[in-house]
């Protein structure tokens, strides 16, 4: 059956079935900065994004699917739409809060491994240290449920949380970010940004 947000889920997910699979058909666009991926996701879920960012669509948070949904709309695709702008964060504190109500309801648990990912990404995409230690302990409790053969991009997930952690310990934020959101750099911030990988 057709829902508001299957188009959405396609799009970011494809069709391929192994987490393994669906990370080689789609990790381009999941990380890849690409301006063409960006227009094409403003052409296709921009009036969703704007509906989600000004409180709208409360009501995909009562199915796992639409939650999930939603929470893309919030965190991942103002990062495409809004690249390099302030903009491109203004959907993390309401993402926050649905991801936190969604948890609660346990809804991830109805949600594939890799799906589950997209969700504690929010986690990871905080700055605070709690949220840090959380997105690492749900990263690792996806390790099991696949077997060994697809464990390869959840343990990458895992690895790139530890690393956005080790940042938050050291500066309580994230010092890629300054520039864009206006932030004063630290000294020892500009001497950070300055080592390969560091922004993420």
């Amino acid at each position: 059956m057709s829902t508001p947000w299957s188009p959405l889920l396609h799009w970011w997910f494809g069709s391929a079935e192994s987490p393994s699979e669906v990370a080689r058909e789609k990790n381009g666009l999941w990380f890849g900065k690409k301006q063409s991926q960006d227009a094409d996701a403003q052409q296709r879920f921009g009036d969703l994004v704007d509906q989600a960012l000004a409180g709208g669509l409360a009501d995909w948070t009562d199915s796992p699917q639409g939650w999930l949904a939603l929470v893309l709309l919030l965190d991942q695709l103002p990062r495409m739409i809004f690249r390099d702008t302030p903009q491109s964060f203004s959907g993390d504190t309401r993402a926050q809060q649905v991801v936190s109500d969604g948890l609660k309801r346990e809804h991830d648990l109805a949600l594939s491994p890799l799906q589950r990912t997209f969700i504690y990404l929010v986690l990871e995409h905080t700055e605070s240290l709690q949220a840090q230690d959380e997105a690492i302990c749900r990263f690792t409790s996806l390790i099991p449920l696949v077997p060994e053969s697809e464990r390869g991009y959840l343990t990458q997930t895992l690895d790139y949380a530890k690393k956005h952690r080790v940042v938050i310990e050291q500066f309580g934020r994230f010092p890629h970010r300054n520039e864009v959101l206006g932030r004063a750099s630290t000294e020892e911030e500009v001497d950070f940004l300055k080592v390969p990988g560091s922004r993420f």
